[in-house]
């Protein structure tokens, strides 16, 4: 079996696979200070309770934009996996090529995403990925990455404007009766959610115009992230929520790998 990890800034989603059916999936918060113990103790932890060993794992695949866990799961990962060892990061086959200024930049979870959009879905085909940040990424007609969008994400903006006022207060991330909200609450609510689906759906037909012209209706638009189903529900530009597509992603991209060892 194959345990797929991807760190986030604020999450991390790990997935366990046994040929190309998931079969576990978990999340945990992302402590950028965790030491060698305790994600050592984390992961055989999460695997354990659900009756999984480290023999029960015959490989592991790594995306992460947080580099501090990177070098701590590639040191912790002989203990947890019995087997190879694939994290993306530059030089990694992804069977895709990279049309941006600097392919080195990029981050390790949107190349997964593309390539899982596109083995999935096919191309032209952009994925929308609600994290820490909202992240928009574009895989063209010719199959190729072609760069994309990353404006703030929900959490993080609304954070923002708590944090910049004196009156206003958190709130629970769903949509109020209306879009004219009737107390501050309702108010907040409303440009969070109403705001970040309008902001979605505005980037989203640009893109879609920029790549496709005219027959922009014929680009598939995916949304995954966990904070998807908050979202999407709320938006005119997407076509469905795929909430696995990273883990899915890593599955290929290690698969991959394996056949040109």
């Amino acid at each position: 079996m194959l345990l797929t990890v991807d760190v986030g800034n604020t999450q991390i989603a790990l997935g366990m696979f046994d040929g190309s059916e998931l079969i576990g999936h978990w999340r945990v918060s992302t402590d950028p200070t965790a030491t060698y113990d305790e994600i050592r103790l984390q992961l055989t932890g999460i695997l354990g309770v659900d009756g999984f060993t480290q023999e029960d794992v015959g490989g592991l695949a790594v995306s992460s934009v947080v580099p501090a866990i990177t070098a701590t799961i590639r040191r912790v990962a002989p203990s947890v996996v019995a087997g190879p060892i694939v994290v993306v990061e530059p030089g990694t086959r992804t069977g895709m090529a990279i049309e941006i200024d600097n392919p080195r930049e990029v981050g390790a979870d949107r190349i997964v995403n593309s390539v899982a959009a596109r083995e999935k879905y096919g191309s032209p085909v952009v994925v929308v990925d609600f994290g820490t940040s909202t992240n928009f990424d574009v895989v063209g007609t010719s199959g190729a990455y072609l760069g994309g969008a990353i404006a703030p994400g929900l959490e993080i903006g609304t954070n923002a404007l708590i944090a910049g006022t004196a009156a206003l207060r958190r709130v629970e991330f769903t949509a109020p009766r209306s879009v004219v909200g009737k107390g501050t609450v309702e108010a907040i609510q409303s440009g969070a959610i109403f705001g970040h689906a309008g902001l979605v759906d505005g980037i989203m037909d640009r893109i879609c115009h920029e790549i496709a012209g005219t027959d922009a209706g014929d680009v598939t638009r995916v949304a995954t992230g966990g904070l998807a189903s908050t979202i999407v529900p709320h938006c005119r530009s997407v076509d469905t929520i795929d909430p696995y597509l990273t883990l899915e992603g890593l599955r290929i991209i290690y698969n991959l790998n394996q056949d040109h060892e």
